[in-house]
């Protein structure tokens, strides 16, 4: 591995018993995140992504397997000792989790100026939303930890919200070396942000990869699932003729293809689906075109995509 490793989680299980059954939320889990690395965790609900991060800092103890956190084995040390160990893990959620009952200058007794907040206290209630997140980032930083675990920290945000936040988050692991971790299940998250992804699945790790190579080339069914929408999600934008799946893969950012392709070939095309986005300042992602029905002209077009070594393929 090409970095030191400031997160190694070994052979990890974790069930849940119940008097009706056994739940296993975990199965042989194996990943090493780097120190100062941004890494994201993403799967759909119910994959089990939120207990992995709670198993990080053993807010859950997992059932099987060791959480080794900057050299010292999480698993292993005592109640006072794991009190100590966390105090080098941040943790922000979906929720905020601050004190309504307490300021916010005594939620985090620290400075208020990555928080946004002008007087010397306010109140949970008194704060928007982005406001409650910036000092739930400024109360986990507040010990100086080595780690910042983000637990869908951005999802109950709106848009415009999200961007700053996400952006914050980059600011302070370039300026300060904190190595996040994202959980979420949006993808856009992780495409903003993050150097490598994890793609969980069924309590299981699918995939893993740097952010650019799972999106190009996923490997596993449930990276797909999460990348690109299966053909089925087509069939309302599809009519009579011939479609073709164009694939971005970040090497044609700059080019416009398709109006190109239809100046040359003389014939327009319907843009019937189309999902692109830029990652590290490439754009990758897929569009599905509607052919003309001139079977000549549909060669010159696919011509002229060779020509350009365009990735794609028909839609049947």
């Amino acid at each position: 591995m090409g970095w030191d490793s400031i997160i190694e989680i070994k052979d990890l299980n974790k069930t849940f018993e119940s008097t009706d059954n056994t739940v296993v939320a975990l199965d042989n889990i194996n990943l090493s995140i780097g120190r100062g690395e941004i890494f994201g965790i993403i799967g759909l609900s119910g994959a089990g992504k939120s207990t992995l991060v709670r198993c990080i800092n053993l807010l859950e103890k997992p059932t099987q397997g060791t959480v080794i956190v900057d050299g010292r084995d999480m698993t292993a040390l005592s109640e006072r000792e794991l009190r100590e160990a966390r105090r080098s893990i941040g943790m922000i959620f979906q929720g905020f989790n601050l004190l309504m009952q307490s300021t916010a200058l005594d939620n985090i007794c620290f400075p208020l100026r990555l928080a946004g907040v002008k007087k010397e206290k306010a109140y949970p209630a008194q704060l928007s939303g982005g406001q409650k997140q910036r000092v739930a980032i400024a109360r986990a930083l507040a010990t100086n930890p080595k780690v910042l675990l983000c637990d869908e920290a951005t999802s109950a945000l709106d848009p415009t919200t999200t961007q700053s936040i996400l952006a914050l988050l980059k600011d302070l692991n370039q300026k300060l070396g904190v190595t996040v971790v994202v959980i979420t299940h949006e993808m856009r998250v992780i495409e903003q942000i993050c150097n490598r992804v994890a793609i969980i699945a069924d309590s299981h790790i699918e995939e893993i990869g740097t952010v650019d190579e799972v999106f190009r080339h996923p490997k596993t069914a449930a990276a797909r699932k999460l990348i690109h929408p299966v053909n089925g999600d087509f069939e309302k934008f599809t009519g009579k003729g011939r479609s073709l799946r164009l694939i971005f893969d970040g090497n044609n950012a700059d080019q416009p293809v398709v109006a190109s392709m239809v100046l040359k070939c003389g014939a327009p095309v319907s843009i019937t689906y189309a999902d692109t986005k830029k990652i590290h300042g490439k754009i990758f992602g897929q569009m599905i075109l509607q052919l003309p029905e001139n079977p000549a002209t549909v060669q010159k077009m696919l011509a002229y995509l060779d020509e350009e070594h365009m990735t794609y393929k028909e839609e049947v």
